[in-house]
Formats: C-alpha cells, sequence, structure tokens
C-alpha cells in the first residue's frame, strides 16, 4: 500500500502552499486530510476553492455541516464524520440529530432531517433524484437554487472523503472524543 505524505508549508509543492496557509489561518492548524491533498496542487486548490464557495451559499454552517456529516457516513469515511462531528456541534447543531447522523439515521430538526435526506438520495442513487425526493426537499422550505447548492456540497465532501479513504489520515487529538468507525460490512 502506498504511503502519503503529509505536507506543511514548507514542504508542500508551492502551488499548493496558499491553500494550506488559508487553511492554518482558518482553523489554527492544517488539517491532515489537506496535508496529504496538498501533494496534489490540482486537488488541494479545487478542494479549498469548492469549500469556499459552499460556504458562501446561502445554506447555514448547521445546515452544510450537517450535509457534510451526511455524505461522510454515507461514504463510511472516518476521519471526516469526525472532523464534522467536531464542527457541527461548533455550530449549534444538537447532539441528538448528531448522533442520529452517526448512525446513518435523520435528526430529529425537520429542516436539517430534508437536508440529510436529499444528500444521502444524491449519494445512493448517484445524483438521479426523483421528482418526489425533490419535492420533500421543497416542501420542507428549502428553493430548488438550494438543491444545487446541496450538489455542491455533496461533491465538496465527496473529494475528502474519497481522499480519507484513500491516504487514511491520522486523526488530530483534538478529534479523538468524536472518532467514529465505520460498520462492518
Amino acid at each position: 500500500m502506498p504511503s502519503f505524505t503529509a505536507y506543511t508549508v514548507e514542504t508542500a509543492p508551492a502551488q499548493s502552499r496558499p491553500m494550506l496557509q488559508q487553511l492554518q489561518q482558518a482553523f489554527g492548524l492544517i488539517p491532515n486530510i489537506a496535508a496529504t491533498m496538498a501533494g496534489s496542487p490540482v486537488l488541494i486548490n479545487g478542494f479549498v476553492g469548492l469549500f469556499q464557495r459552499v460556504h458562501a451559499s446561502s445554506l447555514t454552517e448547521p445546515q452544510i455541516q450537517t450535509v457534510l456529516l451526511t455524505n461522510a457516513v454515507a461514504n463510511a469515511s472516518e476521519w471526516p464524520v469526525a472532523f464534522h462531528t467536531a464542527l457541527a456541534l461548533k455550530q449549534g447543531v444538537h447532539r441528538a440529530d448528531i448522533d442520529a447522523l452517526r448512525h446513518g439515521a435523520l435528526p430529529a430538526d425537520p429542516a436539517l432531517a430534508a437536508l440529510s435526506a436529499l444528500a444521502r438520495t444524491l449519494i445512493e442513487k448517484r445524483g438521479h433524484l426523483a421528482e418526489s425526493d425533490q419535492k420533500r426537499f421543497l416542501e420542507a422550505g428549502f428553493t430548488i437554487e438550494q438543491i444545487l447548492e446541496v450538489i455542491a456540497v455533496v461533491a465538496a465532501s465527496t473529494i475528502t472523503n474519497y481522499t480519507s479513504s484513500v491516504t487514511h489520515p491520522p486523526l488530530e487529538a483534538q478529534f479523538d472524543a468524536f472518532a467514529w468507525h465505520a460498520p462492518v460490512p
């Protein structure tokens, strides 16, 4: 199995360094997942650029974290589940809703449940949403444009999930309390 390097600002390819610096400023650290992504300037630059746009969307931070956590669980991606659990708590998502998501269930909050259901359906049906899937989302108070924004969040999180599944970055100590292990199939 290949070993992936976890880069620092000093050791990363020159084209990856600005993104690592941005992440350092945003989080106070370079997440291990980003440190491994930095080996490909194409990947790290695309990832950070897409996430910047996602966080500038009309979705709230708790809503975005709900989609990101849903996707990490659906993709059985352990590092992102721990990371997005911590961020969801920081953004005020109720612990019971986070626990439901971590167990593959829908949150009790109706809006978060609609977001989670749409995201999971996008993943499970590989983007082929039925009219009824879209209708349920819209009936929960969301807009047509927000369906497209959820697609962007799913795309961004897929980058993280797949990178984690391929590179297996170690979990940072501050996220140990949120460690999660995918159910054995």
